[in-house]
């Protein structure tokens, strides 16, 4: 069952999804998914490879951009990246969407897009406290 959280019109996070609900991503609008978990940090989920070949199937773009821990400055970039290159809205997904929301966050405070005090909000909406990652 699908648990896509919508943090903006453009951007939503999710924990785990499943194969089946990269078919429910695309009905509901989304034109890209990024998977920010690295493969076999659980024996259960399922593997990039899959949730691409599904993305692949629904005609949505695909990025896989592993975090480890906290989210680097390389991964902060590619997540924005990634995000700017969509031609409609992202659904990004790891274990719970946090570091997910955590990495999208953080590009969003660097470039300047959003205050750290909208940011924080917008995660408030969504389920997640994003106090710790952005200083306040």
């Amino acid at each position: 069952m699908s648990d896509f959280r919508r943090v903006t019109e453009d951007f939503s996070t999710a924990p785990q999804i499943s194969v089946a609900d990269v078919a429910e991503a695309a009905r509901q609008g989304f034109t890209s998914i990024i998977n920010n978990r690295p493969d076999g940090e659980d024996p259960n989920q399922p593997s990039a490879a899959e949730i691409e070949a599904a993305a692949r199937a629904a005609g949505l773009a695909y990025v896989h951009i592993p975090v480890r821990g906290g989210p680097g400055p390389a991964e902060v970039e590619a997540m924005r990246q990634a995000i700017e290159a969509s031609s409609g809205p992202v659904l990004a997904f790891c274990r719970s969407g946090t570091r997910s929301i955590n990495t999208w966050s953080l590009g969003q405070a660097a470039s300047g897009a959003r205050s750290r005090g909208e940011l924080t909000q917008l995660g408030r909406q969504a389920g997640y406290d994003l106090s710790g990652v952005l200083g306040g």
